[in-house]
């Protein structure tokens, strides 16, 4: 997963690069449409990527998640941060009545507009500097928070030590909640 998503944020950056340098005036095909299609690979790795950290994770993947976290937030700030890109959202934002756009192209161009807006776009280089790190920070302190919940939710455990107390579960069951006693060091008891 890793290659690709490192893969994934050069094309996009490439592709977002493209888009910014643009000589042409914006329009929501050169600027909107090339925006919502950029980072395909980007997605898809991040999609599946993302599933199976939530669903079935292990210390590699759990590893791979703590490099990238920072350096995926520092890929979304160097585009909503972008400020030629920005202002050819705000060109069209502020032109958005005068486009003839349909009402999904305007909705479009407002999301992008706020979007950036809210990433920080409108934020004074120093600022920008500044935002720059806490989004990393989070970034870095949400995985280890992720990480840590994570630990403590495979540690716990009910232990029970009265078998009367699992009536209803199964002959199977009961033998796995008893090797898992055995395996915490519980002897004569069982771990559910």
């Amino acid at each position: 997963f890793q290659p690709a998503i490192e893969e994934g944020m050069r094309q996009q950056l490439a592709e977002v690069a493209a888009i910014a340098a643009d000589t042409a005036a914006p329009t929501f095909e050169n600027t909107v449409v090339r925006l919502e299609r950029s980072g395909t690979l980007l997605r898809r790795a991040n999609k599946v990527f993302a599933a199976l950290t939530q669903a079935n994770t292990n210390d590699t993947l759990q590893q791979v998640d703590t490099e990238e976290a920072p350096r995926l937030a520092a890929h979304r700030d160097a585009i909503f941060l972008n400020d030629t890109l920005f202002q050819r959202i705000k060109s069209l934002y502020d032109r958005r009545s005068a486009l003839g756009l349909d009402s999904v192209q305007q909705f479009l161009v407002e999301r992008y507009y706020r979007d950036f807006v809210r990433a920080g776009a409108r934020l004074s280089p120093a600022d920008k500097a500044a935002l720059r790190a806490l989004n990393r920070e989070e970034a870095t302190l949400t995985t280890d928070f992720e990480k840590r919940l994570l630990a403590a939710t495979k540690a716990a455990a009910l232990v029970v030590d009265d078998s009367t107390q699992l009536d209803g579960l199964s002959a199977g069951d009961m033998a796995a909640a008893a090797q898992a006693a055995r395996d915490r060091n519980l002897p004569g008891k069982w771990v559910l």
